[in-house]
């Protein structure tokens, strides 16, 4: 069977690695996640990108956010309001026990990777689910109003409000791919560039030590989390906009250049399809809304195909 690698950031990307589960066997499926979003918070360790992911393939994540829990309850959070305590970041009671667990693990000793696949285990989910590295890596974002601001708290606290300037990887030059994840990479027939964040949820996977390296000898492909001129979720068109670029699915497509063999867009974007042709990146047009189970399950088989094509052509 085909060994696919899935590289995804939180809520879009964790919609397509739910099709892309649906449609390949638990054993022909990595998904490599982002955690330069991961975060001490109250002391625990929380990774809202690995998390949401593991939601979705465990069926229990919330459909109408996107992110944490189905039949969440608040009772902790209710009680640090009442004590006037930090609450910007909202942790639910079901989502707080995740957050406790992985942080009495870490704490003794087991690293990331082993942490992630004892939770799956414990979830009930059968695909294998990488952290891009077990060492340390944030997001650093500068912003007009506020300065360095760490990614939850310009995503989260401020709402992506403030003006963006720029972003870093703080410890991205020390961090280091798991060896069972440089097999996974080695051995995969395709990777698949889910549409999370090209610039806070990809590009930091991407430069974790020879992950680039290791992907650019098999066939991959993308899929732009950007139709229409504008993001499906999240922050990635207002950073364009206020970097003076035009948020288009072929500037998502530029960004991958030289790591991508295909690209994947959304229909409505059909007239980009030359200029991402003209990046010596082939283009595919379908329906990208993952709107339900039925259209992420479609999506990935769609993906999977074409990216199976461009491998028979290799």
């Amino acid at each position: 069977m085909t060994k696919v690698v899935a590289l995804a950031g939180g809520v879009g990307g964790a919609k397509l690695v739910y099709g892309l589960a649906k449609i390949l066997p638990a054993e022909d499926l990595t998904v490599i996640v982002n955690t330069a979003d991961d975060f001490v918070h109250f002391g625990l360790n929380i990774s809202p990108d690995l998390d949401t992911v593991m939601y979705n393939l465990a069926e229990i994540s919330n459909e109408q956010t996107g992110w944490g829990r189905q039949d969440e309850t608040w009772n902790c959070f209710a009680e640090l309001v009442k004590l006037e305590s930090e609450n910007w970041f909202r942790l639910g009671d079901r989502d707080l026990a995740i957050h406790l667990e992985r942080t009495k693990l870490v704490k003794s000793g087991v690293n990331l990777t082993d942490v992630t696949t004892t939770l799956c285990k414990k979830l009930g989910v059968d695909v294998c689910i990488r952290p891009m590295s077990d060492d340390i890596v944030h997001t650093i974002v500068t912003t007009e109003e506020y300065g360095d601001l760490p990614f939850q708290e310009y995503f989260v606290k401020y709402h992506f409000e403030p003006k963006y300037i720029s972003h870093r990887f703080y410890g991205i030059h020390s961090a280091k791919i798991n060896p069972d994840t440089r097999i996974a990479l080695q051995n995969a027939d395709i990777i698949i560039i889910c549409p999370s964040n090209p610039c806070l949820s990809v590009l930091p996977i991407l430069a974790v030590e020879d992950m680039t390296l290791l992907i650019r000898k098999k066939v991959c492909v993308a899929v732009s989390p950007i139709v229409g001129n504008d993001a499906i979720k999240g922050p990635a068109a207002k950073m364009f906009r206020e970097m003076n670029i035009n948020p288009s699915a072929f500037e998502v497509a530029k960004i991958y250049q030289g790591v991508i063999d295909g690209f994947i867009l959304d229909n409505i974007d059909s007239s980009e399809c030359d200029l991402i042709r003209a990046c010596g990146i082939i283009p595919m047009l379908t329906d990208t809304i993952m709107k339900d189970k039925y259209s992420k399950e479609r999506l990935a088989k769609d993906i999977f195909d074409f990216a199976s094509q461009l491998k028979k052509g290799n």
